[in-house]
């Protein structure tokens, strides 16, 4: 306890006799400066006295003012376009192809490297790499398979931003639109488990009319520019050879289909038929087939379904085998078969792209027992608003509780929280001029405000109610409350606001997810002190009758 009562009494005296003097000499120095500020801001405060008296008696016309100002903010909103959350610039993403099934792996790799040829034509790639076809990963994923099949990486240089990334796309977008039958999908790596931005379900039965109507969608979607990257997951299967057996014929010769088939996959695939031990590993002895009697479907058609019997039975003769193409893959969400068709945004933002689609389904004549219906982003953004929402209310009127206790009033806190709807119009305001998008993150910031910009007007109202006390008027304590307030108000704003540039400049990796809420808070802030200092007093004029 000695020890930390003796140290800042230590500092103390060694500045009094060692920077004492200096600090004089900076005090005289800055003096000019000093009383410059002051006379500056002896006139803003005299002006605002003149103002608060002006506003206090044109009520009405302050109040429209400001009403006015927050319905035009609210007709803005659909303006600044909406998303889930701002993407981010990592200086990389991806291009994942894929071509028809059946295609072999040097013309998919010949395809993928005659974009790494075109590479040069991409601004600022610093580094490219591929990979064609998947074998048997772990990680596999069921949608990258086979040989037709490619993912090409590209590395951009140090320092690249979203603007740099954007035309590295638009220029190897360029380059694979001339490749034929190629579909192809750019990715950036993904910091959160989102959905793709856009994604449609087609959910029926029926495969053909899920295909179908997935197509006419996709085509739909090709045709706007807003839209890049469609895809639909109802693309063609592999070529496959389909045994279909007649069961009239199979039971008229006594043999059941069960029998027939394992036979049938017995000799094509083979069966495990014993393990062969050496040393201590175990390996299988396949028995199928010989490849002569499996290499086509003539031979296939020839196989001898009962060899035990002394009257061979062909499988052509309870069966008919033909080579068609079957499914590529049967998605089932809410156990019923669907088909996605996404894509990514070429320009604008998430709401607008969500209305296009709408328009788009809506003139599209749906078949029995098929749907069609917005998934993706758009979904996820819709839950997270309407979460979003129910905090920002519930946080009001939190605030709205804590102010009533302290108050002790019903009227007082409900004056304050008029400058929640103040903030909102400053919030709008930056996002416009910023070219900022409505999202997760600007709602948050959103909440924030809900609790700071009250500060101003608790501090102003409360010296309101003292000078009352003390037998001013109203009208008198309004006016002197609000020009001794003003001092601590703006510097409690400057602070914040000082504080949260550097936050919203976007300075460094990952800005794009923090500037949006720092710009929401500055504007939401600044407007709201500016209009607190004249809206306020009068609302509180207004709505307190007390003389």
């Amino acid at each position: 306890e000695m020890l930390f009562t003796a140290i800042p009494v230590f500092w103390t005296r060694l500045w009094n006799r060692i920077g004492g003097g200096a600090g004089h000499g900076i005090r005289k120095a800055l003096e000019p400066a000093l009383g410059a500020f002051q006379r500056a801001y002896d006139r803003v405060e005299d002006r605002y006295e003149r103002l608060i008296v002006w506003a206090l008696a044109h009520k009405l016309r302050v109040i429209a003012v400001a009403l006015g100002m927050f319905v035009a903010s609210v007709a803005v909103i659909p303006r600044l376009g909406i998303e889930l959350i701002p993407q981010l610039s990592q200086g990389e993403f991806k291009v994942e192809f894929r071509l028809p099934p059946g295609t072999p792996l040097e013309v998919t790799d010949a395809n993928i490297m005659k974009v790494m040829d075109a590479s040069p034509d991409a601004p600022k790639v610093n580094a490219m790499y591929s990979v064609a076809g998947t074998g048997n990963r772990m990680d596999a994923n069921p949608e990258q398979g086979g040989e037709n099949w490619g993912e090409l990486s590209v590395m951009l240089n140090r320092g690249s931003g979203r603007d740099d990334e954007e035309r590295a796309m638009s220029a190897l977008r360029a380059h694979m639109q001339e490749l034929p039958d190629v579909q192809y999908k750019f990715a950036r790596p993904t910091l959160f488990t989102f959905k793709t931005p856009i994604e449609i379900e087609v959910a029926g039965f029926d495969l053909g009319e899920l295909r179908r109507i997935s197509n006419e969608i996709a085509g739909r979607l090709e045709t706007s520019r807003r839209f890049a990257d469609v895809k639909s997951t109802m693309r063609s299967g592999h070529p496959e050879i389909q045994i279909r057996f007649d069961r009239e014929r199979a039971a008229a010769l006594g043999f059941p289909v069960y029998q027939i088939a394992q036979r049938v996959v017995d000799q094509v695939r083979g069966a495990v038929a014993t393990r062969y031990s050496s040393h201590d590993r175990k390996i299988d002895v396949l028995v199928r087939a010989t490849e002569s009697d499996r290499n086509s479907v003539e031979k296939i058609r020839k196989l001898i379904i009962n060899p035990e019997s002394p009257f061979p039975v062909t499988l052509d003769a309870v069966a008919d085998i033909v080579i068609d193409t079957g499914p590529g893959e049967i998605r089932r969400a809410d156990q019923e078969r669907v088909a996605l068709v996404t894509a990514n945004l070429g320009y604008g933002d998430l709401g607008g792209a969500a209305d296009e689609i709408d328009a788009i389904l809506g003139s599209i004549a749906m078949p029995s027992g098929v749907i069609a219906r917005l998934a993706g982003q758009n979904r996820e953004m819709t839950a997270s608003f309407r979460s979003l929402m129910l905090a920002l209310i519930l946080a009001i009127f939190l605030v709205y509780l804590v102010m009533a206790s302290q108050f002790e009033s019903f009227l007082h806190p409900f004056v304050i929280l008029f400058t929640i709807p103040l903030a909102l119009i400053g919030a709008v305001l930056a996002l416009l001029v910023t070219g900022s998008t409505i999202s997760v993150v600007v709602f948050i910031g959103l909440i924030l405000l809900a609790g700071i910009v009250v500060n101003n007007a608790i501090v102003l109202v409360d010296f309101v109610n003292q000078l009352r006390e003390r037998g001013m008027t109203k009208t008198e304590a309004l006016v002197a409350g609000g020009r001794s307030r003003l001092r601590p108000i703006l510097m409690t704003t400057l602070t914040t606001v000082l504080g949260l540039i550097p936050l919203a400049l976007g300075i460094g990796e990952g800005a794009e997810i923090r500037s949006p809420m720092a710009i929401t808070v500055i504007g939401g802030l600044s407007v709201s002190t500016l209009l607190t200092l004249v809206v306020i007093p009068v609302v509180y004029s207004v709505l307190d009758r007390k003389e």
